[in-house]
């Protein structure tokens, strides 16, 4: 019998790394803000495909 699951609640906490001057790796590559905001932009919009395929998945039932 196969077993559907209708809800899944994740939560992830997600921490900068704690350091003063550290190497590039250690403060994001070095990249600064605009780096950053890219990285954002980019989790932003894979979060809004996976939700709208979520939403598209429950019209389809």
């Amino acid at each position: 019998m196969p077993l559907e699951i209708r809800e899944l609640h994740i939560k992830v906490t997600v921490n900068q790394p704690q350091g003063g001057e550290g190497t590039p790796a250690a403060n994001g590559g070095g990249g600064g803000d605009k780096a950053a905001a890219t990285d954002k932009e980019k989790v932003i919009k894979q979060c809004i495909e996976e939700v709208m395929d979520i939403i598209n998945n429950k019209n389809e039932r």
